[in-house]
């Protein structure tokens, strides 16, 4: 008598057999279902290597140690420096193949305006060289440097300019020694040397240049074979000899260290994001393989049925269909992977080449691989199990039916909708807790992370809600989207009927494309609202490029002509300030005042009010800031009292003192007002409160963009101080821009990456809409034969699949568009109390129009394949 195992062994060989014979008599399936695998292995481990370029290039631009270095020597801050001779006799050990002396130090530029420049020392080539040079010659001698791109253009230190340090004298730290100084060439170095104009030399010749003693740290190279414990053993007999504390780590520590600085902060926030999205394409990516194996099971009922029909057992075509999607899973992943380590390693040159940035390579993260190789085993048979067991459950009379799909069913169950309506309501509940404890702006004390969590909660919760009641909502859209369809005829009808029949399938494919549209709208959404946010902020804390402000006497209207006139500078705006008081008697507070015109400078209509509006100022109104309307419990309307002090009076030769000034409040500000200013008022106020008629000081633009037009707009600014203020000692410039700048640099740079990220995403959505519309096609043989024996033609036939698979990304536009914005706007007003919310129609216009675009530019090689079937044949084959 055989034992069940052995009964039950043909079976499983059979089974799987079969599912393999129809795998390979029908390749057009086998491509398609791995191609959506392939592309979802491809995304998730390119998101890999864009993690592992991007933390590769910020530490190659931040960190200070070369991969090069063996051992690092640095000085004690309590004890010497290590001496030029400690030096010498380190690279005459058997075991250092180079060594270098660093140190960091700086002077100002001789001037009537010190420019600061930073000095280091550099051997300028070899494995030890923190810099590249990219323009002139590298200093070889004493009294010659070579400068950043920074301080070469603002500066303007070009190679062959001669110029004067004021190094501190050694002896004395309160004197100074001109060192006279020859710029040879212009270096590229690390981004944190960047920040500040910085200049080169080596280390033999910037002791007697910077007036140094020795060396704070000393960079060691190993020969060959040297081990480091030998290595340090010689280096510390030199330095004990030396009478030198200094201590000694390897480069490996140090370096390390240096990450652990360079990756944190925002980027390391950055890095977080990246896992979080990881996730998202791991969930996309499912989605997707679920709809297309769900496809592709509807597709073989009638051989399932023939199956059971002589016998197979449920669990032996439930563990064939697993072992073949798991094949699937196994080639197309290891096929995607592949192809994004490619990638990964040519996206530097790319980026060289194309757009000439800088980036490193990601390296061969051979854990990663392995992981995401059997993720995407393990999700491909997750995918798989679901519609397996439906496939396996169909009836043998099935194999009698001439048609029907498991994607064709209308209705959902009465378990899908109740799960649906409660995740729906969770997500709504969630949403509204939020939104009745939303902090008002500025409030510090707010429990973010919380928040945080529970929004994506409630996010997660609508998403999984739209997957589940999907098939419901498809129908109700489509009768909205597809109405000016409709009136295009009968592809138009056709396209949308095409759709709107099978409810479950267009669900699944909306949903893959509703993701991707939520995040890459619920990226822009944020981006404008931050920038929104910059905006204001920079109104206040730089409303220009540049602020000259004159201590004494002021600015008299020459001077502030000779501003103006200056054809490298734009927007100049003089104002005036003066200091009163205010409040309640004994408890009088005093305050600045300025006749500063917001409407004067170009970010003046970025400045946000809490209370009235800027146009309300003139005379007898003034606005104010909002530490200053909280100390008076003021607000737009309501009258203020400012009391101007007895020497402004005497300044403009009045004996007589001024009385109290009576203003309307005209609008009240949620911080500063622009320069730091407590209250704005016009002229006329300002003059009667006795203020001097000389400018306090000038807000102004460079005439152009860049780093060269700013240092020369600061040149002139200089220029016109020294040769036309009184006492130029008392005048101060201040670059506003450069903080603009930084602020500027990390919202773009946390843009890119956001939108590069959702982007594959996208990638994800497009092929999950090419598998759907191929397996579609396939599978609608019989339909399609039918149509073009009824006078359809196959060019019309064509333009039908094509506009179907529209459809499918403007569902999906919709859906993720009513999740995107919203949930967008509260990840913003919970992290950035302040922030604005602003709606970038245009750009979310442009992406719901390209992703229909895009849909529908996938369904047009599978409508080619459905035309090139002739009538006759399509009706008399089989699916």
């Amino acid at each position: 008598m055989n034992s069940p195992c052995r009964e039950n062994t043909p079976w499983r060989a059979s089974a799987l057999g079969s599912q393999l014979a129809e795998l390979l008599q029908r390749p057009g399936r086998l491509v398609t279902t791995g191609m959506s695998v392939l592309v979802a292995a491809f995304v998730v481990f390119a998101t890999v290597m864009a993690q592992q370029i991007t933390t590769n290039t910020t530490l190659d631009r931040f960190r200070g140690t070369p991969e090069a270095v063996s051992l690092v020597a640095t000085a004690d801050g309590t004890s010497p420096d290590i001496s030029g001779a400690a030096l010498r006799r380190i690279r005459a050990l058997s075991g250092v193949a180079e060594a270098v002396g660093r140190v960091d130090s700086g002077a100002p530029i001789a001037g009537p305006f010190e420019r600061w420049l930073e000095l280091h020392s550099d051997p300028g080539t070899g494995p030890l060289s923190q810099v590249r040079l990219v323009e002139g010659s590298y200093p070889d001698r004493t009294g010659q440097i070579a400068v950043n791109r920074r301080a070469a253009e603002e500066l303007a230190l070009a190679p062959g300019t001669r110029t004067t340090l004021l190094v501190p004298n050694r002896e004395n730290a309160e004197k100074t020694v001109k060192a006279a100084v020859i710029v040879t060439g212009v270096v590229e170095s690390n981004a944190t040397a960047e920040q500040q104009p910085g200049g080169y030399t080596t280390d033999a010749h910037i002791g007697p240049l910077a007036q140094l003693p020795g060396y704070e740290r000393v960079d060691i190279r190993a020969k060959d074979g040297i081990p480091n414990t030998t290595l340090s053993q010689q280096v510390r007999g030199v330095l004990d000899a030396a009478h030198s504390d200094a201590s000694l780590r390897s480069g490996g520590a140090v370096r390390a260290e240096e990450a652990h600085e360079a990756v944190g902060g925002d980027l390391r926030e950055v890095f977080r994001l990246v896992s979080v999205f990881l996730a998202v394409a791991v969930g996309a990516a499912a989605l997707v393989a679920t709809s297309t194996f769900r496809i592709v099971f509807a597709q073989r009922l009638r051989q399932l049925a023939l199956l059971r029909a002589i016998g197979a057992p449920q669990r032996r075509l439930v563990s064939a269909l697993a072992v073949e999607g798991a094949l699937v899973g196994v080639v197309a992943g290891s096929i995607g992977v592949l192809m994004a380590l490619g990638a990964g390693h040519l996206a530097p040159q790319a980026a060289r080449l194309l757009a000439g940035q800088k980036l490193s390579a990601p390296g061969f993260p051979v854990p990663q691989t392995i992981l995401v190789v059997a993720g995407t085993v393990l999700v491909t048979v997750g995918a798989v199990l679901a519609p397996a067991l439906s496939a396996a459950r169909v009836s043998p009379l099935q194999a009698l039916r001439t048609a029907g799909t498991l994607t064709g069913e209308r209705r959902i169950g009465t378990a899908r909708l109740t799960a649906g309506i409660l995740l729906a309501t969770a997500a709504t509940g969630l949403a509204a807790l939020l939104l009745h404890q939303l902090p008002q702006p500025g409030q510090e004390d707010y429990d973010r992370n919380f928040a945080l969590l529970v929004t994506i909660a409630s996010a997660g919760f609508a998403f999984l809600a739209l997957i589940t009641l999907g098939p419901l909502l498809v129908r109700p859209v489509l009768a909205v989207a597809g109405w000016p369809l409709r009136r295009l005829g009968t592809i138009g009808r056709l396209a949308v009927s095409g759709v709107g029949d099978t409810p479950r399938r267009a669900a699944a494919v909306s949903a893959v494309v509703a993701l991707g549209v939520a995040l890459v709208s619920g990226a822009l959404v944020c981006l404008a609202c931050l920038s929104g946010y910059l905006e204001r902020t920079d109104a206040v804390r730089a409303p220009a490029d540049f602020q000259v402000a004159a201590n004494g006497k002021g600015l008299d209207s020459s001077a502030v002509g000779q501003f103006a006139a200056a054809p490298q500078l734009t927007h100049v705006t003089g104002y005036r300030t003066l200091e009163v008081t205010a409040g309640p008697r004994g408890s009088r507070t005093r305050f600045e005042v300025s006749d500063l015109d917001p409407d004067a400078l170009p970010t003046g209509k970025y400045i946000d009010t809490a209370t009235g509006s800027l146009n309300d100022l003139g005379p007898g109104r003034a606005v104010i800031a909002s530490d200053v309307a909280e100390l008076l419990g003021v607000r737009a309307g309501d009258p203020i009292t400012l009391t101007p002090p007895p020497s402004a009076s005497l300044e403009r030769g009045d004996p007589h003192r001024r009385g109290d000034i009576r203003l309307t409040v005209a609008a009240t500000l949620p911080g500063e007002g622009p320069g730091q200013t407590n209250v704005l008022v016009v002229p006329a106020d300002l003059d009667r409160m006795g203020a001097s008629t000389n400018a306090t000081g000038i807000f102004a633009d460079a005439a152009a963009e860049g780093l060269a037009a700013r240092g020369k707009a600061q040149r002139a600014l200089e220029s016109v101080v020294r040769e036309h203020v009184a006492d130029p000692d008392d005048a101060t410039i201040s670059v506003l821009a450069e903080d603009r700048d930084s602020d500027q640099d990390a919202i773009r740079t946390a843009g890119t990456t956001a939108l590069g990220l959702v982007a594959l995403t996208v990638l994800i959505a497009v092929v999950g809409v090419t598998a759907t519309t191929s397996l579609t096609a396939i599978e609608r043989t019989r339909e399609f034969g039918l149509l073009r024996a009824l006078g359809l033609g196959g060019g019309a036939l064509r333009r039908t699949i094509t506009v179907e698979a529209g459809l499918y990304g403007v569902l999906g536009g919709a859906f993720g568009l009513a999740l995107g914005i919203p949930y967008a706007w509260l990840l913003v007003r919970i992290v950035v109390t302040d922030a604005p919310m602003r709606l970038p129609v245009a750009q979310l216009l442009l992406v719901f129009i390209g992703l229909a675009v895009l849909t529908a530019l996938a369904g047009l090689l599978p409508a080619r394949r459905a035309t090139r079937i002739a009538p006759m044949t399509a009706l008399g084959g089989t699916e």
